[in-house]
């Protein structure tokens, strides 16, 4: 199924969020009713992929991606990323399935991409930490563990955002086509930043908008302590890559 050049794919990784996603699919579709979805789900065994698949036979806009089982949420996004590429959209916007990430943020990432006072960007970030940005329902450990890698992914990785590892983003599908997804070593919540590393490396031009990142309303959060120390493992190497040029 090909799409009109000019489209947006809002692209949406699933487990086991039934929850939330009925409600969340029906929210993108009533605030941008231009864009179409892509749930890519792994094998969710609460039946978000079932549930997918029915109301896409009712949904020209919605598309389901079937995966086998947890593959992690970097290799969702890539899932994503090539499935626009490859169906001619314009844009491929990430987003969360659990309404961290609202809905209603969806126009102005859009929009941001061809901003009328500055250049076009190639990937604007859904940001959490430029002015008008906030996060709510955090303890001050988490908000302070996220300001730390934001800070240890910025000096490290030479990114020029504020906010590198939030997963609300806009991408420009020409710019991801120099990207090889081979090379991108994370899969898991490092992918975040190390996908900003290869665009800063292709020449992407950044952008921020503000947003407010509101603590999961259903279900339980897929990160765990494991999943945080590989992530700063892989900034640290990226960083050295950067320090030796490669």
């Amino acid at each position: 199924m090909s799409a009109d050049v000019d489209k947006t794919l809002v692209t949406v990784a699933t487990y086991n969020e039934i929850e939330n996603l009925p409600k969340l699919v029906e929210e993108i579709l009533r605030v941008a009713p231009e864009v179409d979805i892509l749930v890519i789900d792994d094998n969710s065994p609460d039946g978000t992929g079932r549930w997918c698949e029915e109301r896409a036979r009712g949904e020209p806009r919605l598309r389901c991606l079937h995966r086998p089982g947890k593959q992690g949420l970097g290799s969702a996004i890539i899932a994503g990323m090539q499935y626009a590429i490859q169906h001619g959209y314009r844009y491929v916007l990430n987003m969360d399935a659990d309404f961290s990430h609202h809905p209603r943020h969806i126009p102005d990432l859009i929009a941001g991409m061809d901003r009328p006072e500055g250049p076009p960007v190639d990937v604007m970030i859904g940001s959490r930490y430029v002015s008008g940005g906030a996060i709510e329902g955090w303890s001050w450990r988490r908000h302070l563990m996220s300001k730390g890698v934001n800070l240890y992914a910025r000096i490290l990785l030479g990114l020029p955002t504020k906010d590198s590892s939030g997963a609300f983003r806009c991408y420009r599908t020409e710019r991801l086509r120099r990207i090889d997804f081979e090379r991108v070593r994370s899969r898991g919540y490092a992918f975040q930043e190390e996908i900003l590393w290869w665009l800063k490396r292709a020449g992407a031009r950044f952008g921020e908008t503000p947003i407010v990142f509101v603590d999961r309303r259903q279900g339980q959060s897929k990160i765990n302590a494991r999943e945080a120390a590989a992530a700063l493992w892989i900034i640290l190497c990226l960083g050295l890559r950067n320090l030796l040029r490669r």
